[in-house]
């Protein structure tokens, strides 16, 4: 991979303008998995902001743009600043992927100190502001990923109950319930589930966020496995996984088990 915010010798002169794949996005995604792309690029959401002054910060994005005549791939970024949209040129960019590129990019943005992890409110007890923000953010029930998981599997003609338990008598509630095929679904949070991609260790209380999260997974993989003793299926999603392939899932899973015993969608 070349070095962020360099160009080969030849960039993409001789070789004729960079491929497609190399800048542009795919088309109809939604909000979600937009975010999901830039934070993974970015290694986090934490190291997404910009730092605005006076306490403030404002999470920005990397826009990639072809410039034709030049057959060069131009990095931006852009943030939002008292209701005007911000953009700041960052590098050229000429890796064969846009995963790429945008990597490069946010890379080059670090070093020129342009994005970075918000400052902790001083007497915080949290160890960075990303863990400041999930513990203030976690929610029971009805997060904007499980929203937009069910609103694609009601499209889709699928009903279902709603935080509930699949097994009344096993204390374990389920975001989304399909009583007929036997089907469980759970949306997992990232910093609660331990996401492996996403879960920053925390440098204060360690060991207590360590064995909670822990905890956590153990509680997880336990439900798993009584749910499938009961006859349950069990699907789970991270909140930073496409919802377009989750719902996908769910479809293919509910409606294949409702073939086999010619029950209903929900």
């Amino acid at each position: 991979m070349t070095k962020a915010g360099e160009v080969g010798q030849e960039g993409w002169r001789e070789e004729g303008p960079p491929p497609d794949r190399a800048w542009r996005g795919k088309p109809g995604r939604g909000r979600t998995a937009l975010a999901a792309e830039q934070d993974k690029a970015a290694g986090g959401r934490e190291g997404r902001h910009v730092d605005l002054g006076g306490g403030s910060y404002a999470l920005a994005s990397v826009a990639l743009k072809l410039f034709p005549r030049t057959r060069r791939i131009r990095a931006y970024l852009r943030w939002s600043d008292a209701g005007r949209t911000v953009t700041r040129y960052i590098c050229e960019v000429c890796e064969d992927t846009r995963a790429r590129n945008l990597a490069a990019a946010w890379e080059r943005a670090r070093e020129r100190k342009l994005v970075g992890e918000r400052a902790v409110p001083a007497g915080s007890w949290a160890s960075s502001s990303a863990v400041r923000d999930s513990m203030r953010g976690n929610r029971g029930r009805d997060t904007a990923p499980e929203l937009a998981l069910r609103s694609l599997v009601h499209q889709r003609g699928l009903r279902y109950r709603v935080s509930t338990r699949p097994v009344p008598s096993l204390r374990r509630t389920a975001d989304l319930v399909f009583t007929r095929a036997r089907v469980a679904v759970f949306v997992d949070g990232c910093f609660w589930h331990g996401c492996p991609e996403h879960l920053r260790p925390a440098a204060t209380n360690s060991e207590f966020w360590r064995k909670k999260i822990a905890a956590n997974q153990a509680r997880d993989a336990e439900t798993d496995r009584l749910l499938a003793l009961e006859g349950w299926d069990v699907l789970r999603f991270w909140e930073h996984d496409d919802t377009a392939q989750a719902a996908e899932r769910v479809v293919e899973l509910v409606r294949g088990k409702n073939t086999t015993t010619g029950s209903g969608s929900s």
